[in-house]
């Protein structure tokens, strides 16, 4: 069983702004979203700090254990426990004894920063946690996608961003059914955090199927985290980099870039979009 003390900081703050709107100038207030550092700590050592929005701290920290490989499944999770202190906030995560040996073999020290997936990597062996591609039949097998149901989810995706609504500063990722229904959506600051909650809270609900969406661009770090959580389709709003295209096609993975307005471009794999 899983324990969560839930953080009590405010994902957002209201501000005293002025605006300069129209030719005129007012006082207004707004609504900022907040980034904190989340120190991730496994079994009593702290291993890797990122700046995240704090909130479905328990997704991410399972998220991120398991698209990093420290993870190999959630039951290797015991616990979390979600400490405020007035620097950011801790998670506290208690792992299984043999990953907990793994993780110190190659312990890293990372300090996260918004749309940063590499800081603090000692080597470039640290940089890919993607496992043996012969050994990842399973992305390869046939599903299908409709693109009826990428364009229903995009129609969908703006109205449930709620903290992208309230502050204009975060990015979502969704995971959308075979139906092409958005039921989980997670926000963050970081468009890897972000994706790192939804995963994880797919793994604890062992969900299967679908496809994922991403208000953001598709980065290597993103095709990567949709490989090692075992889904075989992510669709983005903006555009990807090369590096994750050329990952996309190794690992049998459909990239879709672009996906607005009735269209999109695919760039791996897109016999598996049909009518």
């Amino acid at each position: 069983m899983v324990k969560a003390v839930t953080s009590t900081m405010s994902a957002t703050s209201t501000y005293d702004v002025q605006r300069w709107r129209d030719d005129a100038l007012t006082s207004v207030t707004d609504q900022l979203a907040e980034e904190v550092p989340v120190a991730l700590v496994y079994n009593g050592v702290s291993h890797a700090v990122m700046l995240a929005t704090p909130l479905d701290l328990q997704d991410f920290a399972l998220g991120f254990s398991l698209t990093e490989g420290i993870l190999q499944n959630k039951h290797e999770l015991y616990g979390v426990e979600v400490q405020q202190h007035a620097e950011g906030i801790e998670c506290h995560l208690e792992v299984a004894t043999e990953r907990f040996t793994v993780l110190k073999e190659r312990r890293r020290s990372m300090a996260g920063r918004t749309g940063c997936g590499l800081c603090g990597a000692e080597s470039l062996k640290h940089v890919f946690h993607l496992p043996d591609a012969s050994d990842n039949s399973a992305q390869l097998e046939s599903s299908q996608l409709s693109r009826t149901h990428i364009f229903k989810a995009y129609d969908a995706m703006r109205s449930m961003q709620a903290l992208q609504n309230e502050t204009g500063a975060t990015h979502a990722c969704a995971w959308v059914d075979d139906d092409g229904n958005i039921q989980h959506l997670r926000e963050d600051v970081g468009r890897h955090n972000a994706l790192d909650k939804l995963l994880g809270a797919l793994a604890k609900q062992e969900v299967q199927g679908g496809f994922i969406f991403t208000s953001s661009r598709a980065s290597y770090e993103m095709v990567q985290k949709v490989v090692m959580a075992g889904f075989n389709i992510l669709a983005a709003i903006s555009a990807p980099t090369g590096l994750a295209v050329r990952i996309a096609e190794t690992y049998g993975v459909t990239l879709l870039g672009f996906v607005r307005d009735r269209q999109y471009v695919a760039y791996s794999h897109a016999d598996r979009i049909v009518e």
